[in-house]
């Protein structure tokens, strides 16, 4: 028996080192997963949920005054004698007990303007969640195409050091047979190591930015995982005085700011009902008495209570009411002009972008013709080594330069769609 539970765990050994392996590099998430996962998994969106939900409940807090209240009280009192001290009357007990209802009639607008103002932070706060959200996204965007741009860097490193590593091999052919000096291979040995040296911090640049990546997406304990590649270009006509309009419409920002100063509105009107009456009804059924049985009755009745002085203090709530409003229309006007600046940045950059695209592009293609012909000059034994490396360099500079140009047109296209609200 003993044998054949060793046999099944040498088989089963291998099938659990291979599952608990980190799916590096098998599994390839798009930018759209990433965006998924981080919407959530993030803890500041799960913030976000919590407060709308309390706010949520608010609404039901304030609403509460709308039904009536019923309570059930017992009392028990042991009363001691009350008459002078040469009084023989001895202590007794004193039991009560009784069920009431109050409601609250006529309020003059007090519970409903509550209601409302409570339902107005309910729609501030799920305008706050969702501008929560399209930073969430906002951040997976950049984060991700910063992990493209570097893993194109480390592919043009590597490159750059299989071209250096080509050279000095030629190098060595031809000291060899010594149709170029010694300096050649020096040379082309000090520009590999160089190569060499370019591809570490790429490397290691594109670990640094696979960790942003996880962290945005508030998953820093996920194993690494491929991204796929689309960092092209695809040109958009677009014209400002739309997105201008669309950002208006769409910002989350906004409509927060406007739902607090319409509640805002409604608490000057809240302050305001300090001035007026409250009329409310009550009824109850009591048991009373010394012993038992206890005798009992009923009692029912209205109250109308009239403010009449209270230290001026409706009238400092209602300034307080007012200097709150004007503050958050301030406020409003400047998250107006901040996201007309903001549209206005992501536009410009957008075009900067797609215009550096074109020029590079050129670029690349430029500096493959200057180095195919140094590198052609040198293998039939006419050019030189420094000819060949500034080549070589000015080759792969150009293809870092294109992959920057299209990291920033694609971090301007996604600060352009926050920018008027186009996140999910």
């Amino acid at each position: 028996m003993r044998k054949k539970i060793i046999i099944i765990l040498i088989f089963l050994l291998p099938l659990t080192a291979q599952a608990s392996e980190p799916l590096s590099e098998t599994e390839v998430y798009s930018l759209e997963r990433c965006i998924a996962l981080a919407l959530e998994k993030h803890p500041s969106l799960k913030v976000s949920a919590g407060i709308v939900k309390a706010n949520q409940s608010r609404v039901g807090q304030a609403m509460a005054n709308y039904y009536p209240h019923l309570d059930l009280s017992a009392r028990y009192q042991r009363i001691g004698p009350t008459s002078p001290p040469d009084n023989t009357l001895d202590s007794y007990n004193q039991y009560s007990t009784g069920i009431n209802l109050g409601v609250t009639l006529l309020d003059f607008g007090k519970t409903s303007t509550q209601v409302k103002i409570q339902d107005l932070n309910v729609d501030a706060s799920r305008s706050d969640y969702e501008n929560v959200k399209a930073q969430i996204v906002q951040n997976v965007k950049n984060a991700y195409y910063n992990l493209l741009q570097t893993q194109r860097n480390k592919d043009v490193a590597k490159d750059t050091m299989k071209q250096f590593q080509h050279h000095l091999d030629q190098a060595n052919a031809f000291f060899r047979i010594g149709t170029k000096p010694k300096f050649d291979v020096t040379k082309a040995q000090v520009d590999f190591g160089n190569a060499e040296l370019s591809v570490l911090k790429a490397e290691n640049a594109v670990r640094a930015a696979r960790i942003t990546l996880k962290d945005v997406m508030g998953i820093p304990e996920h194993v690494d995982f491929a991204i796929m590649d689309n960092l092209d270009f695809r040109e958009n006509e677009i014209k400002l005085d739309e997105i201008l309009n669309k950002a208006y419409s769409n910002r989350f920002d906004l409509s927060s700011i406007i739902a607090k100063r319409e509640a805002a509105q409604r608490s000057i009107e809240l302050a305001q009902t300090g001035y007026y009456p409250t009329l409310s009804g009550s009824a109850g059924y009591d048991f009373s008495g010394t012993d038992f049985p206890l005798g009992h009755g009923w009692n029912a009745g209205a109250t109308l209570s009239f403010p009449l002085f209270s230290g001026l203090l409706t009238k400092y709530q209602v300034d307080e009411a007012n200097a709150n409003l004007e503050v958050l229309k301030a406020n409003e006007d400047a998250i107006r002009q901040a996201i007309r600046l903001e549209v206005e940045q992501a536009y410009l950059n957008v075009q900067d972008a797609t215009e550096q695209i074109a020029v590079t592009e050129m670029t690349v293609l430029q500096a493959k013709e200057n180095y195919n012909l140094a590198e052609g000059r040198y293998r039939t034994g006419v050019g030189n080594p420094i000819e060949v490396a500034d080549a070589t360099i000015t080759l792969n500079n150009a293809r870092a330069n294109l992959n920057t140009a299209l990291y920033n047109y694609k971090i301007a296209q996604a600060a352009l769609e926050k920018s008027i609200g186009a996140n999910p």
